[in-house]
């Protein structure tokens, strides 16, 4: 589960805000950053390395110089990341975005953020005709 998050527009892109992403959140330093191709860029690059991170960011198939080395092992680190946000938009309103301002779409990233946590999924908290009986006895519907 994330540690922070910082909300963009839907157009956006992340690779801007790889810096800002960087500097939010609990005050650790990391020591590697998994990104996608989409961060692959100078720029993110240089600012993971000036913060002492190492950036384990694949390089784009039209890249001039590539290096030999590439921390794959490392990389194999990013399925637990996309499964994690997998798991937030399991939340059929994060996933829709159905909020319309940002303050309350982050209220139900950090909320469904807090259940998966507590391991409370979307289907425990609906209400289900056969079995009417909750399946966590802590959650109240």
């Amino acid at each position: 589960m994330p540690l922070a998050f910082h909300l963009t527009g839907g157009e956006a892109s992340d690779s801007r805000n790889f810096e800002i992403l960087l500097d939010i959140g609990p005050d650790i330093t990391p020591r590697a950053v998994l990104g996608d191709k989409g961060y692959d860029a100078k720029a993110n690059r240089a600012a993971a390395r000036r913060r002492g991170i190492c950036p384990a960011i694949p390089y784009r198939e039209n890249a001039a110089a590539k290096p030999a080395f590439f921390p794959k092992i490392l990389y194999k680190g990013r399925a637990r990341a996309e499964q994690g946000v997998g798991k937030i938009k399991r939340f059929k309103r994060i996933a829709l975005r159905c909020e319309k301002t940002a303050q309350n779409f982050a209220a139900f990233i950090s909320l469904a953020c807090t259940l998966y946590l507590g391991e409370i999924r979307p289907h425990d908290l609906a209400c289900n005709k056969r079995d009417p009986s909750p399946r966590h006895p802590s959650v109240a519907l």
